[in-house]
């Protein structure tokens, strides 16, 4: 991490307090409107789509085109892709808090919401910088993971979305089968995405759990502890929901 950055200082706090309380406002700004919540979701799928597109144009000018290094590939990746299709599928439902089946977007979401919430707030929290804190890798750092957050929030806040019995499991299962994906990508081009090979050099929770390939079973445990605590608000609605009228 840059040593101009303090961990937990004013600013980290004031960035931190930022990402609920945008969400709340907006929330807030939508409420009892419809459309005004769907226009709200095509802007905030835009702009956060547009951020991680103009990082990508930066990323090619500043340091070319890099393989097998430098691919999108991390797990915030995919799910910030995966937020930008739920927020931007959310608003152009016509009825988008309408309950019904397991679809695909509802798959997404709730992907998003454990994986991309999870893993964008452990990134927040302990962010993992190598750029001084003005410049615009740490601004866009802030932007994409704060813009995940912020936009999954959204859609709870307003309404929009929620999370469906057995979303743990699902989400688990697409998680694992991703990371095993990457481990072969890993394995067969000595590279390190998801921190699957080795830990990263900034401190982290992975330090708490011990060395390669343990430290791999600690964040499986953190992610299972991650989701509950992020199912747990929606737990007793979707039991009351599941009893027969």
């Amino acid at each position: 991490m840059s040593l101009s950055f303090r961990l937990f200082g004013p600013i980290h706090l004031a960035m931190l307090a930022a990402i609920p309380a945008t969400a709340s406002a907006l929330a807030h700004f939508g409420r009892g409107h419809p459309s005004r919540n769907r226009a709200i979701s095509v802007v905030l799928g835009i702009c956060l789509g547009a951020n991680e597109t103009i990082w990508y144009i930066w990323r090619l000018q500043v340091e070319g085109f890099r393989f097998p290094d430098g691919l999108p590939l991390e797990l915030c990746d995919l799910t910030l892709w995966l937020t930008v299709a739920s927020i931007l599928l959310r608003g152009t439902q016509s009825s988008p808090n309408r309950l019904g089946g397991l679809t695909l977007a509802q798959v997404i979401f709730e992907f998003a919401w454990l994986a991309g919430f999870g893993g964008s707030l452990m990134a927040v929290l302990t962010p993992d910088l190598w750029a001084a804190p003005l410049s615009y890798p740490t601004i866009y750092f802030f932007l994409a993971h704060g813009g995940v957050m912020a936009s999954l929030l959204f859609l709870v806040f307003s309404g929009l979305a929620r999370p469906r019995r057995g979303c743990m499991w699902r989400t688990l299962i697409l998680l694992n089968a991703y990371a095993a994906l990457i481990g072969i990508f890993d394995a067969a081009f000595q590279t390190n995405y998801m921190y699957l090979c080795r830990k990263p050099a900034n401190a982290s929770l992975l330090d708490f759990f011990g060395p390669w390939p343990v430290y791999l079973l600690g964040g499986e445990a953190t992610a299972v502890v991650m989701f509950l605590i992020l199912w747990a608000p929606f737990r007793r609605a979707a039991a009351l929901h599941s009893r027969p009228a």
